[in-house]
């Protein structure tokens, strides 16, 4: 294992800029809890992180509960509320910067990850490069649209874990987001893994890594230092 004193490159923690459930008129955006889990894995081994949204500045948040111990010693945190207020816009990060992208979720992820090009230039590059991709939640509609430079899609018989199509619809939004994801994801030839509704599944298939709901943040978080510091 590498010291955490050798220098790894910046985690490229990647949020949605979007900020509505479809139609509905329901507010949502990045959800909190699914950036300081993995944070906090990160940050504990010395792991340096870095933030972007689809269109930069201050993304919208959801998940604001502040009796999670993360989320409350974040949030309370002058240096994260500055981080997450200034965030880079994803299209004018560099990639080679980054030792690892890691897509969070919040359902606002369904609308503006998979079509937007940054998205797909990033993850492609810091794929092809030798690191880490990485997502959560609805953080996978990230990858649906992702080629690699074969024209291959990322994904394509990748084993990997998402928010499931049981948990959409047991959130009764299974008719407002544009696609159901996990069906999706298997459309473009993943193996999808489901767990039982709301427990923590994480599934590491060689430097991809996914999780399913907002339960698996932290194990995604783990096994991304595990990469990193192998």
């Amino acid at each position: 294992m590498k010291s955490t004193t050798q220098a790894v490159k910046p985690v490229l923690f990647v949020l949605t800029s979007h900020g509505l459930k479809g139609n509905t008129g329901e507010p949502t955006g990045f959800y909190l809890g699914e950036v300081t889990h993995p944070l906090a894995v990160l940050d504990a081994a010395g792991i340096p992180v870095e933030f972007a949204s689809i269109d930069g500045g201050e993304p919208p948040v959801d998940g604001l509960d502040l009796n999670d111990k993360f989320n409350g010693r974040y949030w309370n945190s002058d240096g994260f509320r500055q981080a997450i207020r200034n965030t880079i816009r994803l299209a004018d990060v560099a990639p080679q910067n980054y030792s690892a992208v890691f897509f969070a979720g919040g359902h606002g992820a369904m609308w503006d990850f998979p079509t937007n090009p940054a998205v797909n230039d990033v993850a492609r590059e810091i794929y092809e490069a030798g690191g880490v991709v990485a997502a959560v939640c609805h953080g996978p509609a990230a990858l649906v649209n992702v080629t690699l430079n074969n024209g291959a899609w990322l994904v394509a018989g990748k084993n990997v874990a998402a928010f499931t199509n049981d948990e959409e619809r047991a959130v009764k939004l299974d008719e407002v987001v544009p696609f159901l994801l996990a069906s999706t994801l298997t459309a473009r030839g993943a193996h999808h893994h489901p767990a039982a509704d709301w427990t923590a599944k994480v599934v590491v298939d060689g430097r991809l890594v996914t999780g399913q709901n907002p339960q698996s943040a932290t194990g995604v978080g783990e096994a991304i230092r595990d990469l990193l510091t192998a």
